[in-house]
């Protein structure tokens, strides 16, 4: 019997520090940019002196997840040139428990922008017409250039890609 008490007593204090932990990782997390296509399609014209790469990724997805760093670290390295935006398709009913701790655990400095607009086959051609809505895809463009690229990159690519853009400026 005694046993039985300190199991359900040990049950119920994990439940609770468990719960606290939540609550303070939930106040902890940022506020998050949310757009349908609308709100999202100004970051996709840009004008300005920079390079801009646009990056359409989730969090669910492991090769996105796998090349957010290369584009943190292009983001630090070119600060002065290159602006890096995050779009992020992350379902809406997600950004809470999957997005927001994601954006706080990898301490992303890029700007991060959910896109909630359920009405992809009107704006995925928007995007860029030969799209087919597979991520994680990649738009980089200035005032000269502009590249639509379906793939995944690493950093050496990104980098390589990038200053053939910021030769063209």
């Amino acid at each position: 019997m005694k046993s039985f008490f300190i199991l359900i007593v040990y049950c119920f204090l994990s439940c609770v520090s468990k719960e606290k932990t939540k609550v303070k990782l939930t106040a902890s997390l940022p506020p998050l940019e949310i757009h349908d296509f609308s709100g999202i399609e100004p970051y996709l014209n840009l004008k300005g002196s920079k390079t801009y790469i646009v990056n359409f990724w989730a969090t669910w997805c492991a090769p996105c997840v796998k090349e957010i760093p290369y584009f943190e670290a292009i983001q630090a390295n070119y600060s002065e040139d290159v602006e890096v935006i995050l779009i992020s398709l992350d379902f809406p009913r997600q950004y809470e428990s999957k997005l927001k701790p994601f954006i706080v655990k990898h301490q992303l400095k890029s700007k991060v922008i959910a896109l909630d607009d359920p009405d992809m086959n009107s704006w995925i051609p928007k995007v860029d017409v030969d799209w087919d809505g597979a991520i994680p895809v990649t738009l980089i463009y200035n005032s000269s250039k502009r590249t639509f690229y379906k793939r995944t990159f690493a950093y050496n690519e990104l980098d390589f890609e990038l200053k053939t853009f910021l030769t063209t400026k």
